[in-house]
């Protein structure tokens, strides 16, 4: 009956193995309860003196299945605790050497029932590797590649971060079932590594601080449930809508902790209203604080050609031009004072849309505008890349009426990120069978931005991050190569720099 009794039943099991009662007060520690949990269930059917090494895995894969298998069993007998017993048979090769008795050594080594061979030895000492490597990966610590642009100058293609993920607090698996130390996909084959059943509901542990404002953030892509995948990147469908180069490619459902990972500055939070003038974020009315090295596009009109060195000692190469057009630049503004100083230079600010239709008309293409969150052109078709909003960024327990206006910022908020059954019936809002005119917020938001303000897929192309969607915070840049190519070289002046700072 002792078993059927939460705690109770946990002390009992440190008694059958040979462990003090107290010791399981270790399961209530998140974390460590599981490697403690492993321990104590290999334990439990070594005391029945199954010493194999598939006893061992089964009970560390299946130990509710294997309990029950040893219980119902008629020739599975309980021994006794089998530390003391390991402990004691120990203890008597000891004594044997330092007795000088080699005859009863050699017949202890001989007959030892506890030792391993060398390929269980190398073979459980592998597993472990792998299974300590995954779960620091999974709650702890994961390490990351800036695989774009999106993030320069302040994060460079080729850094590689380590990034915490006890800060935000912890978020406990979803997917269960996934090969180890693999994200969304199996290299060569590109086939996904995971199966989205069996899953586990969505769950954090208390975080160590909040998300606070201008600091870089690790999260799922939030409109990556749905993708087209290709070689070079992952399409959310309504990307590729209409586009017949992606009719070939089958549509991917993912869940929240595998969709692809990306890394953007948290520029607004829950309960702020965001809105871009000219360029310039304004959070809550307030001109927001730009890290040093944003980066826009420029026109540069040179009446004199401008010498390689003194580009390069600007730090101003040719992966710099957007769309490879050469009087194009993306500059931060030290390197815009520095050549206007010259003389015979003319450095004009250019948006977006305008750098496109120069691209159009320089290449005789007919490439289109990217299409802006919320994909309204009805009711935000004015909203641009430097003059975005006014949007409010949804706050748990905050309550929106509903309008044309607004459905159209939260449609995705209420019915994908929340959950509920949502429709639209005779011009009314229908939220889990009933009519609505306000909704509630049930989960904090968050809009991240790249510092590459003209060259970064954001929050103003696919919207708000859910807290759901948080993966944790950048510490530390651990290794650099120069653009991403090892063959180019290693930043060194990069290398254990700080991956969260403005400066």
């Amino acid at each position: 009956m002792k078993g059927l009794i939460p705690g109770v039943n946990f002390v009992e099991w440190c008694k059958l193995i040979g462990r003090k009662p107290n010791y399981a007060l270790w399961l209530l520690f998140p974390i460590v309860n599981i490697f403690i949990y492993c321990g104590m269930a290999v334990d439990l059917v070594r005391s029945f003196d199954k010493l194999k090494f598939r006893h061992s895995a089964a009970a560390v894969l299946y130990a509710p299945a294997i309990f029950t298998k040893i219980a119902l069993s008629k020739k599975d007998k309980y021994v006794s605790p089998i530390l003391p017993r390991e402990a004691d048979y120990h203890n008597q090769m000891q004594e044997a050497i330092k007795s000088n008795k080699p005859r009863q050594l050699e017949k202890l080594v001989k007959s030892n029932p506890y030792k391993k061979s060398t390929v269980r030895e190398w073979t459980e000492a592998i597993v472990f590797a792998v299974f300590a490597a995954a779960f620091i990966r999974m709650f702890l610590i994961e390490a990351y590649k800036i695989p774009t642009p999106s993030m320069e100058g302040s994060l460079l293609v080729g850094d590689f971060l380590f990034v915490s993920k006890a800060h935000y607090g912890i978020r406990t698996p979803m997917t269960i079932a996934m090969f180890p130390l693999l994200h969304n996909t199996i290299p060569v084959l590109g086939t996904e590594s995971y199966l989205e059943k069996p899953s586990l509901p969505y769950f954090r542990l208390p975080a160590l601080e909040k998300i606070d404002r201008n600091e870089p953030i690790v999260f799922n892509w939030p409109v990556g449930d749905s993708v087209y995948l290709t070689p070079e990147r992952s399409y959310a469908a309504f990307q590729v809508k209409g586009n017949p180069n992606f009719k070939n490619l089958k549509l991917i459902t993912r869940p929240i902790d595998k969709e692809d990972h990306y890394i953007k500055r948290c520029i607004a939070i829950a309960g702020d209203s965001l809105e871009v003038r000219n360029r310039q974020v304004y959070i809550n009315g307030q001109p927001a604080v730009n890290p040093k090295h944003l980066l826009y596009t420029y026109y540069v009109n040179s009446a004199n050609p401008i010498s390689a060195e003194w580009l390069k000692d600007q730090d101003i190469d040719d992966k710099d031009h957007p769309y490879n057009i050469p009087f194009i630049y993306t500059l931060q503004q030290s390197q815009v004072d520095a050549l206007q100083k010259m003389e015979g230079v003319i450095v004009q600010p250019l948006s977006p849309e305008q750098a496109l239709d120069t691209f159009n008309k320089y290449t005789r293409q007919n490439i289109p505008h990217g299409d802006l969150y919320p994909h309204d052109a009805a009711h935000f078709g004015k909203w641009t890349i430097d003059n975005y909003g006014p949007i409010y960024i949804p706050k748990k327990g905050a309550t929106v009426q509903l309008t044309p206006e607004t459905i159209a910022l939260y449609r995705r908020v209420i019915d994908v990120y929340e959950g509920n059954d949502y429709k639209e019936e005779n011009g009314q809002y229908i939220i889990n069978g009933q009519p609505a005119t306000s909704y509630t917020f049930k989960l904090d938001y968050y809009w991240a931005m790249g510092d590459n303000r003209h060259n970064s897929e954001d929050s103003r192309v696919w919207g708000f991050v859910p807290e759901t969607h948080i993966v944790g915070k950048p510490l530390f840049i651990w290794f650099s190569t120069k653009d991403g190519n090892m063959s180019n070289g290693i930043n060194w002046s990069r290398i254990f720099t700080s991956a969260y700072k403005m400066d």
